[in-house]
């Protein structure tokens, strides 16, 4: 009787020491972090999410935070010793990477065509509090143009709002995806109207109609620059 107890307890901890490097590797990881693409003059902050899973693997999604693109889904997750492999299908993208013992950095390299140096660390993106409404300038509400690149045509959509603060805008690419990128920073003068999103590279430059119903300007991105001119979409303000 006493050889099947021993026997028994040794299974249940032989059974605990297996699942340990699982519970380890799941306290290790799991968490948030947080990482900066260098895509040649434009910077892409990347906030990634890891939960453990009840099997002992790992989910996670991936946010663009310049781009405001979140929860972007990651289709696995994979740890193996302290490589870390992400395969993001949503953009087509995958991660290779290397944990560091401390499980406070992971090192590697980001694949979405061309791949990129892209090196994470624990932390989360400081909630930004919202701007507070103020009255609508003249020029508030959806701008709509297309850039032709040639053999390319995308539409190109302006949100404007303003704020307390001033003018801000957002942009979405219709054309490729319901994400919408934050302007970083917006000027007007008189008729002449810049909206700046740095970490994209991307500067707008146009003339604001005197009717208040079309802007013509430039598109411009890493040195890039192509004729876009927008008219005001109805209904459709903020």
């Amino acid at each position: 009787m006493k050889s099947a107890i021993v026997s028994k307890f040794a299974i249940i901890s032989l059974a605990a020491l297996a699942l340990s490097p699982f519970c380890r590797a799941q306290s290790q990881i799991a968490g948030d972090w947080l990482g900066t693409l260098n895509a040649g003059g434009a910077q892409l902050r990347l906030a990634l999410h890891i939960a453990a899973a009840k099997d002992g693997g790992f989910t996670a999604t991936l946010d663009s935070v310049d781009q405001g693109a979140n929860g972007i889904p990651v289709t696995s997750v994979t740890l193996k010793d302290s490589k870390l492999s992400l395969v993001v299908d949503a953009v087509h993208g995958a991660y290779e990477g290397t944990v560091n013992k401390d499980a406070t950095e992971i090192d590697g390299t980001w694949s979405q065509g061309t791949p990129l140096e892209l090196n994470f660390k624990r932390g989360s993106v400081p909630a930004k509090a919202a701007p507070k409404p103020a009255a609508p300038s003249d020029i508030d509400g959806s701008w709509l143009g297309t850039l032709d690149a040639g053999r390319t045509k995308l539409r190109i959509v302006f949100k404007i709002v303003n704020t307390q603060d001033g003018l801000t805008a957002k942009m979405q690419s219709p054309d490729q995806g319901e994400a919408w990128v934050t302007a970083s920073s917006v000027a007007r003068s008189g008729s002449s109207l810049t909206i700046t999103f740095g970490p994209i590279g991307v500067v707008y430059e146009g003339k604001i109609g005197a009717d208040l119903s079309s802007i013509d300007g430039t598109f411009t991105q890493m040195g890039n620059a192509l004729p876009l001119a927008l008219k005001r979409q109805k209904d459709q303000a903020k």
